[in-house]
Protein backbone atom coordinates (compact mmCIF):
# COMPACT_ATOMS: atom_id res chain seq x y z
CA UNK A 1 0.00 0.00 0.00
CA UNK A 2 1.30 3.43 -0.90
CA UNK A 3 2.11 5.78 1.97
CA UNK A 4 -0.43 8.42 0.94
CA UNK A 5 -3.19 5.81 0.70
CA UNK A 6 -2.41 4.60 4.24
CA UNK A 7 -2.48 8.18 5.54
CA UNK A 8 -5.95 8.68 4.04
CA UNK A 9 -7.37 5.34 5.22
CA UNK A 10 -6.01 5.78 8.74
CA UNK A 11 -7.33 9.35 9.08
CA UNK A 12 -10.88 8.37 8.13
CA UNK A 13 -10.65 4.96 9.85
CA UNK A 14 -11.28 3.04 6.62
CA UNK A 15 -10.13 -0.50 5.91
CA UNK A 16 -9.22 -1.81 2.47
CA UNK A 17 -12.49 -3.74 2.36
CA UNK A 18 -14.65 -0.66 3.11
CA UNK A 19 -16.68 1.29 0.58
CA UNK A 20 -14.85 4.60 0.28
CA UNK A 21 -16.97 7.26 -1.39
CA UNK A 22 -15.63 9.65 -3.99
CA UNK A 23 -15.50 13.04 -2.28
CA UNK A 24 -16.84 14.70 -5.44
CA UNK A 25 -19.75 12.51 -6.60
CA UNK A 26 -20.22 9.81 -3.93
CA UNK A 27 -19.56 6.79 -6.15
CA UNK A 28 -16.88 4.26 -5.24
CA UNK A 29 -13.45 5.90 -4.95
CA UNK A 30 -10.56 4.04 -6.54
CA UNK A 31 -7.80 6.65 -6.23
CA UNK A 32 -6.35 8.82 -3.49
CA UNK A 33 -5.61 12.04 -5.33
CA UNK A 34 -2.98 14.64 -4.41
CA UNK A 35 -4.77 17.98 -4.77
CA UNK A 36 -1.40 19.74 -5.02
CA UNK A 37 0.71 17.44 -7.19
CA UNK A 38 3.75 15.76 -5.67
CA UNK A 39 5.80 16.66 -8.71
CA UNK A 40 8.42 14.56 -10.35
CA UNK A 41 10.46 14.18 -7.16
CA UNK A 42 7.63 12.87 -5.02
CA UNK A 43 7.66 15.53 -2.30
CA UNK A 44 6.84 14.07 1.10
CA UNK A 45 5.18 17.32 2.15
CA UNK A 46 2.37 16.54 -0.32
CA UNK A 47 1.44 13.39 1.64
CA UNK A 48 -0.73 15.16 4.22
CA UNK A 49 -4.40 14.57 4.86
CA UNK A 50 -5.14 18.16 3.83
CA UNK A 51 -3.76 17.37 0.38
CA UNK A 52 -5.28 13.91 -0.14
CA UNK A 53 -8.79 13.17 -1.33
CA UNK A 54 -10.58 10.02 -2.42
CA UNK A 55 -11.96 10.14 -5.95
CA UNK A 56 -13.52 7.79 -8.46
CA UNK A 57 -11.72 7.33 -11.75
CA UNK A 58 -14.17 9.55 -13.65
CA UNK A 59 -13.73 12.49 -11.27
CA UNK A 60 -9.96 11.94 -11.14
CA UNK A 61 -9.72 12.20 -14.92
CA UNK A 62 -12.28 15.01 -15.21
CA UNK A 63 -11.03 17.26 -12.37
CA UNK A 64 -7.78 15.89 -10.95
CA UNK A 65 -5.21 17.65 -13.08
CA UNK A 66 -7.23 20.71 -14.07
CA UNK A 67 -5.64 23.80 -12.50
CA UNK A 68 -8.91 25.76 -12.55
CA UNK A 69 -10.58 23.03 -10.42
CA UNK A 70 -7.91 22.89 -7.69
CA UNK A 71 -9.54 25.42 -5.32
CA UNK A 72 -12.93 23.78 -5.83
CA UNK A 73 -11.47 20.37 -4.92
CA UNK A 74 -9.84 21.88 -1.81
CA UNK A 75 -13.19 23.37 -0.73
CA UNK A 76 -14.95 20.01 -1.13
CA UNK A 77 -12.19 18.17 0.71
CA UNK A 78 -12.03 20.68 3.59
CA UNK A 79 -15.73 20.07 4.31
CA UNK A 80 -14.89 16.39 4.90
CA UNK A 81 -12.02 17.05 7.30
Amino acid sequence: MKKHTKIYLDYFNYGLEDFIPCEVCGSKAVDIHHIEARGMGGSKSADTIENLMAVCRTCHVKYGDVPSKKEWLKKIHNRNL
